[in-house]
């Protein structure tokens, strides 16, 4: 019973996760067009990814000839957390 507990948790949590991806995504997409910034839509997704972006900035430079890679970065260490993560509930 608590197996099925932890699987299920892990499974919302993996689903966050890729959620949480897909924000990144739609939120590195509108700074290529310059979109409304008292957009509530634009500023949720500004709130919600700004943070993570700032940890990754804290450690590494991301900014190469204009363009930043601290999107790319995140889904990338997000990407190894889901693998892990779901190679570990499978192993329960």
């Amino acid at each position: 019973m608590i197996v099925d507990i932890i699987q299920g948790v892990g499974g919302i949590v993996i689903s966050l996760i890729n959620v949480y991806i897909w924000v990144i995504i739609i939120a590195a997409l509108l700074s290529f067009v310059n979109p409304d910034p008292y957009n509530p839509i634009v500023q949720f997704l500004y709130r919600v990814t700004e943070p993570a972006y700032a940890f990754v900035r804290r450690f590494m430079p991301t900014t190469m000839n204009g363009l930043d890679f601290a999107p790319l970065i995140i889904i990338i260490g997000l990407q190894v957390i889901m693998v892990i993560l779901s190679s570990l509930l499978r192993a329960i």
